[in-house]
């Protein structure tokens, strides 16, 4: 998940159950449960497609699709959403149902003895480098919104908006600010549980987040010259389907931007209780992922091409390019703020989901309350970010390899620990634990359905997800 995307633990310390027979136990049972749980499956659902429905959706959907050939790239995507994506996702929700566990306690839980638990460890290093820098980016979203809101954003309209984005993130202090912001009202979701926190924000942003993407979607239908945001969207260019860098960034944005490999799925399943069906679920995660990342597209594309812009752009397309045309319709002054809005509300809905991976380790691991251990992780996390929020002002100068320090952050984590951690889980769902406990697990219908799924996991998801890290390991 570049720029990503990307989940819940007890209040209290949960006793280490690891000596435990969890694989004799029904899956869908409370062995091992924490005291925390969410309060309904439609909390859930809610929760887990806001984990991964965020600014990798919104923002970093709409520009690599713009850069990749459009429908070419939404075509791969498709394929690499089905073939990897949702493989992985059920497999992380049927660890974390089965163990009742965070991240590192399912495998020490499922395996017990062995060194998987390893699998865990990177998710929560993974999770904690990725907030890092991404309330880098959800600060500028809310520095955006503000401004479109009191009006400072379109007052530099002279100066043209790269010179706002260029003058706000020279600052040696104000980019800070609004990355704080960002991680204090994640940390104050989090501090308040899963079904007090978690849940409940998620019942309010995710509505919100969708009535926001499906509003711009239809504003921008009725667009002057939407037709030709729909067919680069929808219309493949058959041609750029012969360049390896489309299939490549294909896979990685399906496969990043749903947030597998960090442990969010396996972390949000621990908090099951009861019987739930979790190929279902993960196609309800799955789709909904995919339906906000295409509604974004529709309204960022049609307004693009209705008013003469390049869709390939790039990362300053949301904002550079969009409030310049915000500005030039007559409704751009509400249309701007509620399109900030909605990368807010996402940015929320993902780090909140991303925080909870660390939160849940510690809480069990030091036996302390959440409502001490939350603040403590996002401090951190806020001090760890601090230099990606700087790396484009004062410490410009620091980088390698030619990338930036956000940009060095988020390759380490997007090519290297979350790859690792999504190869990790299709190998220990699909070969190391066995066919009589993880189908009981996810409770599948239909033994065809579970031979798909295993071998999807054993072969294919492995193959693709090693083909990008290895794409990766050219560019260093």
């Amino acid at each position: 998940m570049t720029l990503l995307n990307a989940t819940a633990a007890a209040h209290l310390h949960t006793p280490d159950v690891s000596t435990s027979s969890p694989n004799n136990a029904d899956p869908g049972s409370a062995v091992g449960s924490h005291p925390d749980a969410w309060g309904s499956r439609l909390g859930f659902i809610l929760a887990t497609i806001g984990s991964a429905a965020g600014i990798g959706n919104i923002w970093r959907f709409s520009y690599v699709a713009g850069e990749n050939g459009g429908g070419a790239f939404l075509l791969i995507y498709f394929f690499a959403v089905v073939l990897v994506g949702l493989p992985l996702v059920l497999a992380e929700l049927t660890v974390g149902r089965a163990a009742h566990r965070d991240a590192v306690g399912a495998y020490s839980t499922l395996a017990p003895g062995t060194r998987w638990h390893l699998v865990g460890a990177i998710a929560v290093f993974a999770a904690f480098l990725i907030l890092a820098y991404y309330a880098v980016v959800a600060g500028w979203a809310l520095k955006y919104f503000v401004g479109a809101v009191d009006g400072s954003l379109w007052a530099s309209a002279g100066e043209g908006y790269g010179g706002f984005f260029a003058r706000f993130i020279a600052r040696p202090y104000e980019p800070v600010i609004w990355q704080g912001i960002m991680v204090a009202v994640t940390v104050i979701v989090v501090m308040r549980g899963v079904r007090r926190g978690i849940e409940f924000a998620n019942k309010i942003l995710m509505p919100l987040l969708a009535l926001l993407v499906l509003a711009l979607a239809v504003w921008g239908l009725f667009q002057p010259g939407a037709g030709e945001g729909l067919a680069f969207l929808f219309a493949p260019d058959w041609s750029a389907l012969r360049r390896s860098d489309v299939y490549l960034a294909a896979m990685g944005q399906a496969f990043f931007s749903l947030g597998v490999g960090m442990s969010i799925f396996v972390t949000y399943g621990g908090y099951l209780r009861g019987k739930q069906q979790l190929g279902k679920a993960a196609g309800a995660i799955v789709l909904g992922d995919t339906a906000i990342a295409i509604l974004a597209g529709v309204a960022i594309f049609t307004t693009v091409f209705a008013f003469g812009h390049n869709p390939a752009a790039g990362p300053q397309l949301a904002f550079i390019t969009l409030p310049q045309i915000f500005l030039s319709i007559p409704a751009g002054k509400i249309i701007g703020p509620l399109f900030f809005a909605l990368l807010v509300a996402g940015a929320i809905t993902s780090m909140v989901s991303i925080l909870e991976v660390p939160v849940a380790f510690f809480v069990r691991r030091l036996r302390m309350r959440r409502s001490v251990v939350a603040p403590a992780v996002g401090f951190a996390m806020f001090v760890v970010g601090v230099p990606a929020s700087l790396g484009f002002g004062v410490w410009e100068s620091i980088a390698w390899q030619g990338r930036g320090i956000l940009d060095t952050m988020d390759f380490v984590a997007s090519n290297i620990l979350l790859p690792l951690g999504g190869v990790a889980v299709a190998v220990f769902v699909g070969w190391r634990w066995t066919w009589r406990r993880n189908v009981p697990a996810a409770q599948i219908d239909g033994r065809w359905l579970n031979t798909i799924w295993l071998w999807l996991l054993r072969l294919v998801a492995p193959a693709l997800i090693l083909a990008i890290m290895i794409h990766a390991a050219t560019t260093l």
